[in-house]
């Protein structure tokens, strides 16, 4: 079963990329995030006419996470991250799909920082590990995937003395997503590739693709019973060089 996770930058605004992607490599299971799209303005159509039922969680001008999936049924679990009743931002969603929990989640940015907004991405990132403690619990195969607006550690920024200030790099985030690690989740593609260069993001600015001047924001955690079924891993780095396309690339598992 394929697995990818994919920020789209706009579900409308990308549409034809998204198609186009979804065809050539017919992933199983596709976690998207910022949709940009409220829940009515979802291209749900399209998708199923690509394949692929749907489940999703919009919001109008930003945010917004949905679950994909072709062949296999969507049992929804959850879409809202418990722990705080008042908040509106829609970033969250879990279901079972084939045996499997996925967790389709974007992070918040945390830009500027320190802030407001950096406040609330530690907030948010608190709530997160106290649900996936909970998940590690169940003993089943979980896959948290998304993006995570995290740069974890040197090797996955393009000159990371640039990222030193940012919310995406800063102590307190790689303290948060390392303290994830210590609960017992892995990093896939780190796990099968530990030393290679790996980028998910590059920058609209500066021929940042071009230069390969990129970040590894995007990740998938598995649990220890998704572990041993994890065989490939990879990203879909083509797509960032279409035309008219998001900043990230599709990131992909495969399990067995």
């Amino acid at each position: 079963m394929r697995i990818a996770t994919y920020n789209i930058n706009g579900v409308n605004g990308h549409l034809p990329v998204l198609l186009r992607w979804l065809e050539e490599t017919k992933p199983d299971v596709v976690c998207l995030q910022e949709l940009k799209a409220p829940d009515e303005k979802f291209p749900v159509e399209a998708i199923n006419a690509a394949g692929y039922n749907a489940i999703w969680l919009g919001q109008k001008s930003w945010n917004g996470v949905a679950i994909l999936s072709r062949g296999y049924e969507i049992q929804e679990v959850s879409r809202e991250l418990p722990g705080d009743p008042e908040d509106g931002q829609s970033r969250y969603m879990e279901a079972m799909v084939n045996n499997v929990l996925i967790v389709c989640l974007y992070l918040p940015n945390g830009n500027p920082a320190p802030g407001p907004k950096f406040d609330y991405k530690l907030q948010w990132f608190a709530r997160l590990a106290v649900r996936a403690q909970q998940l590690l619990d169940l003993k089943i195969p979980v896959v948290m995937a998304g993006d995570y607006n995290v740069i974890p550690t040197e090797k996955d920024a393009y000159k990371p003395e640039r990222w030193v200030d940012d919310a995406l790099f800063r102590p307190e985030t790689r303290e948060a997503f390392s303290n994830l690690m210590v609960q017992g989740w892995k990093d896939a593609l780190r796990r099968l590739y530990p030393d290679d260069t790996i980028y998910t993001y590059w920058d609209y600015f500066r021929n940042a693709y071009g230069r390969n001047a990129g970040l590894r924001i995007d990740h998938f955690l598995l649990s220890n019973e998704a572990l041993p079924m994890l065989k490939d891993a990879g990203v879909d780095r083509q797509v960032r060089g279409w035309e008219k396309t998001s900043d990230h690339a599709p990131v992909w598992i495969e399990l067995k």
